[in-house]
């Protein structure tokens, strides 16, 4: 990928942004619900980590059909989180303290209790928001308009008698679809944005931001061919069509422009969005000039197996697109936890140093999901523990979401381990005892120690904040690449098996050996000698 220019970069550009999922980050008053006072409280925890910001995951009140992913007012705060007051004491706060702060807004759907939605649904198909969500006649023999599929499962419509039609929802029936090719609709939600860009937040991420546009005459989508169809298809039901139709549609990317200017307008700000499907036809991997300012896609978090391809073969898709500038994410609150992914039940704890210092040292604008600092691994839960409608859906197959969703462990005490006094909205995990803050605080060898180490080596590097990425010929399981900026040259060297290695890459004679590592390592001429999962940083003459 061709370098960038470092001159008056904007801030986002190489930044690390802290994911906080709000109700399981800390909280504050004992309910059981982590709160943005809880976030407040851990502000110099998460300064202390030496992160740029923190994305917020969604603040707005809703019914949680999808925890928060279902919003019925953009202009309010959950009372679960303590309300608008709360949420601007945490603004202020993380300000005074030099940390941008960066929500999630959900503006493709809302949820079916949002008064737009029921002013559209009781005015029936003539009133002032008849058209603000996506709505069509039944089949003649009573079924769907056509075969559009949720994620969620089922079909992507849901009929109402009191309009005679279907609605559409690409999620849970719960979660209509907003038309965007309603003029007024889109200027109310972008209205969204302009609301709390004037209280002063920092930027979006955008929530399935392919997903604005629909077809208007609602083509059926076309099935993924049965020769073609692999895990991932038939792990969904809507996976087992292409979402050409119903989403994704080229032009979304003229949205995309939209939204950005929208958020520019108000200076110094950030927007990025997640790309699940087709990204490479809907805007994913646009210029920062020329849709979002960046995006992240699923590509890196749906993969299981640890191999160099891994890496290698999403940077190969982003070198055919220049201009992209990438947001780089292992983990978030909707994927299995990192270091469970690729190391199974039981992951060695070597993994969770590489896996943290491989993600740091990518090129892109980096997200940290809570508790990867950590090493934390999946939660394994009972299904009556489940609050997640995609587990329930589809026990016992998955366990859903909700096993990295559990609670951070901030205290090694039992019951608890210091989230609350009473019982949390989902499980302590009892894989994370050994792995809190408090134990890992206290010890200078802990994967949160580490972690603090190699963001504060990336943030005092050009190379590894801004410059170019590389690839080195290795051989596999080692994966090898230079970050380049100006006359700065750091080689990233990451053994990717439980077992020794020892490369030869010519790029590494006269190379310095630096400090920083995980596992052990030895240098001699080009030869490099490395521990199971180790990761090592060389500087280059």
């Amino acid at each position: 990928m061709p370098p960038l220019s470092n001159a008056n970069e904007p801030w986002w550009q190489g930044a690390v942004l802290y994911h906080v999922y709000i109700r399981s980050f800390f909280d504050s008053d004992g309910d059981g619900y982590g709160d943005l006072a809880g976030v407040e409280a851990k502000l110099d925890y998460i300064k202390a980590l030496g992160v740029d910001g923190i994305w917020l995951s969604p603040i707005h009140p809703s019914p949680d059909r999808d925890w928060g992913y279902d919003v019925a007012d953009f202009a309010g705060v959950h009372r679960d989180y303590g309300g608008m007051a709360a949420f601007e004491a945490l603004l202020a706060a993380a300000h005074a303290k030099g940390l941008k702060l960066v929500l999630d807004e959900v503006l493709s759907h809302t949820s079916d209790e949002h008064a737009w939605f029921l002013e559209g649904l009781t005015g029936g198909a003539d009133g002032p928001k008849a058209d603000w969500y996506v709505w069509a006649d039944p089949a003649p023999d009573g079924t769907a308009p056509n075969n559009w599929l949720s994620v969620f499962g089922g079909p992507a419509w849901a009929y109402q008698p009191a309009r005679r039609q279907h609605y559409h929802h690409k999620f849970l029936r719960q979660q209509p679809k907003l038309n965007w090719r309603n003029a007024d609709a889109r200027e109310a939600a972008l209205s969204v944005l302009d609301f709390w860009l004037q209280k002063g937040v920092d930027g979006f991420r955008l929530d399935v931001a392919g997903t604005y546009l629909h077809d208007a005459a609602l083509t059926d989508n076309p099935a993924v061919p049965a020769a073609e169809r692999t895990r991932l298809n038939w792990s969904h039901a809507g996976n087992l069509q292409r979402h050409l139709h119903d989403s994704n549609l080229p032009e979304n990317e003229q949205v995309l422009e939209i939204i950005r200017k929208r958020v520019e307008a108000h200076g110094d700000r950030f927007v990025f969005g997640e790309f699940s499907e087709e990204e490479d036809r809907c805007g994913g991997y646009l210029s920062p000039d020329a849709g979002l300012h960046s995006g992240y896609t699923f590509v890196m978090l749906l993969q299981r197996r640890l191999t160099p391809a891994f890496v290698k073969e999403h940077y190969r898709t982003l070198s055919a697109y220049p201009g992209h500038w990438p947001t780089i994410s292992f983990s978030n609150h909707d994927v299995p936890r990192t270091v469970s992914r690729f190391g199974g039940e039981d992951p060695s704890p070597e993994l969770a140093k590489l896996m943290f210092a491989l993600l740091i040292a990518l090129k892109g604008t980096t997200l940290i999901y809570q508790g990867e600092e950590l090493g934390l691994p999946q939660a394994a839960l009972t299904r009556d523990q489940l609050r997640d409608p995609v587990g329930d859906l589809y026990w016992p197959y998955t366990g859903g979401r909700d096993g990295c969703r559990t609670p951070m462990p901030w205290d090694s005490a039992e019951p608890s381990l210091g989230f609350t006094a009473g019982q949390p909205w989902l499980p302590m995990a009892r894989e994370h005892l050994g792995l809190s803050v408090a134990a890992q605080d206290a010890d200078p060898e802990s994967n949160l120690a580490f972690a603090r180490d190699v963001i504060a080596f990336r943030k005092a590097s050009p190379a590894m904040t801004l410059g170019d990425l590389e690839f080195l010929d290795a051989p596999d399981p080692v994966l090898a690449f230079v970050r380049t900026e100006g006359h700065e040259r750091i080689a990233c060297v990451f053994n990717l098996s439980d077992a020794p290695a020892a490369p030869t890459i010519a790029e590494l004679e006269a190379a310095e050996l630096l400090e920083l590592r995980a596992g052990d390592a030895e240098l001699r001429g080009a030869s490099l000698g490395l521990s199971p999962y180790a990761a090592v940083f060389l500087r280059l003459p």
